[in-house]
């Protein structure tokens, strides 16, 4: 039996932070997104849906939040 691990994530900042430690960055994953704090990322991430991600940037880009 073969054990396979789970693809690293490869968190990315807004370009727009510049080198401000107050960020959160988010990942890629096979059904969503990951996001973390930029400042204390050993504290582990929060998983969101594509679903919920999706509607997370409508509703940024919308200006809604």
């Amino acid at each position: 039996m073969s054990e396979t691990n789970p693809r690293p994530l490869l968190f990315h900042k807004s370009s727009y932070s510049a080198n401000s430690a107050n960020c959160v960055e988010v990942a890629a994953t096979d059904n969503g997104a990951a996001v973390r704090d930029s400042k204390q990322p050993h504290h582990g991430h929060l998983l969101f849906a594509a679903a919920e991600w999706r509607a997370f940037l409508h509703d940024l880009r919308a200006g809604h939040i």
